[in-house]
């Protein structure tokens, strides 16, 4: 057995003198947890927008199921024609939509906002822009709905007319606006026939001739009640930037057979355009579209004017990324959004009327040059 003596004992190792962090130090850290707290509260908290982004696509000459989408046996023809002669299609010719991601009831987060920034297949858009405020989700949803109904009939006449089909249709009065010019005068369903002694057979006729009047004096409208045609003086008023009547006008037709469109949960009135070429090619010989795959998008009325449209550019890359399209037709009151914005391999041809949309398809058709057809600037 080994001894020691105190004094054999080694001596333990000095400790090591600890020095507390600094009070700044302390503080700067606490500060970075706070930031880093609070960056995801907010990034997780609701947005004051919502989000619009590239929705399905349904090609107007196949059924009523999405492009890509898994097939149904349920599936429906878009468009039928049940007591004409019709004729083979091919290709497509796609009608766009655009999803719409958050409402006022379920609002997307500050990183959703903050990812789609930096995509530019999507779009950042104020809530109250799409959702007017005090509208609720489902009175929207019927609104576009309701913009659909009315879209799908201007489509068929507008296709119908082009087709040199003779068929009963008026420019009606659908809703009067409370204290506008016209309460005191006209009724919901009188038929407007003119305006300062020309004929008005459309909805943008009558716009543009109440707008040519002007608001310093009195317009003579022509209006058809029970039968009897008269004339009223309406002086219209300035609204939003707009000469108006104070009316909501539609459009009453008499087809002169079916032509039924099943689109189901697909709403507002941008899908006008495709609808009209969908139905002239299904009622002539041959192929509108020389079996090449077109899309398009814009609204449309009964004498084949097209009109704008909201989400261009997501329909532009729903076009080609989903309906792999190289041929675009598109609004041209709508190249403002269109100019430097138009993804890679989308040829895209600006158009002001059925006719100019057809012009498009006869090129293509055909293989011609399409260099002197209009197109938006390209910068």
């Amino acid at each position: 057995m080994t001894l020691f003596t105190d004094d054999d004992h080694p001596e333990p190792p000095a400790e090591r003198q600890r020095v507390a962090p600094s009070r700044r130090v302390i503080v700067g850290w606490v500060s970075i947890g706070v930031a880093v707290v609070l960056a995801l509260v907010l990034a997780l908290a609701p947005a004051p927008f919502v989000i619009e982004q590239p929705g399905p696509v349904f090609n107007t000459l196949g059924t009523d199921q999405a492009v890509g989408s898994e097939p149904s046996s349920d599936a429906k023809q878009l468009i039928t024609i049940p007591s004409q002669t019709t004729y083979p299609t091919a290709g497509s010719l796609d009608l766009l939509t655009v999803s719409v991601v958050g409402n006022p009831d379920q609002r997307p987060s500050w990183f959703d906002i903050i990812r789609a920034w930096f995509d530019p297949s999507r779009a950042v858009q104020p809530i109250d822009q799409v959702f007017p405020p005090g509208t609720t989700t489902e009175q929207s949803n019927a609104a576009n709905a309701a913009l659909m109904v009315d879209s799908q009939q201007d489509a068929i006449a507008a296709a119908l007319n082009e087709l040199d089909y003779k068929f009963p249709q008026n420019v009606a009065v659908k809703q009067l606006i409370p204290g506008s010019p016209a309460a005191k005068v006209l009724k919901t369903g009188d038929k407007i026939t003119s305006v300062n002694g020309k004929t008005v057979t459309s909805v943008g006729e009558l716009r543009r001739a109440v707008a040519a009047n002007g608001t310093g004096k009195a317009a003579d409208i022509g209006i058809v009640r029970d039968g009897a045609a008269s004339t009223v003086a309406i002086t219209p008023e300035a609204a939003q930037g707009q000469v108006v009547l104070g009316i909501g006008a539609g459009m009453d037709y008499s087809f002169p057979f079916d032509v039924n469109i099943q689109l189901n949960n697909v709403g507002g009135p941008s899908a006008g355009q495709m609808f009209a070429l969908g139905i002239i090619d299904k009622l002539t010989p041959g192929k509108l579209n020389g079996g090449n795959k077109v899309a398009g998008t814009g609204t449309i009325d009964n004498a084949g004017a097209i009109g704008a449209i909201g989400g261009i550019r997501q329909k532009m890359f729903a076009a080609r990324d989903t309906g792999g399209a190289s041929y675009f037709l598109a609004p041209a009151s709508n190249c403002d959004e269109v100019t430097g914005h138009v993804p890679s391999g989308l040829h895209v041809f600006a158009v002001k009327t059925l006719d100019d949309s057809l012009a498009v398809l006869k090129a293509v058709s055909s293989g011609s040059s399409t260099a002197g057809l209009p197109a938006c600037p390209a910068s």
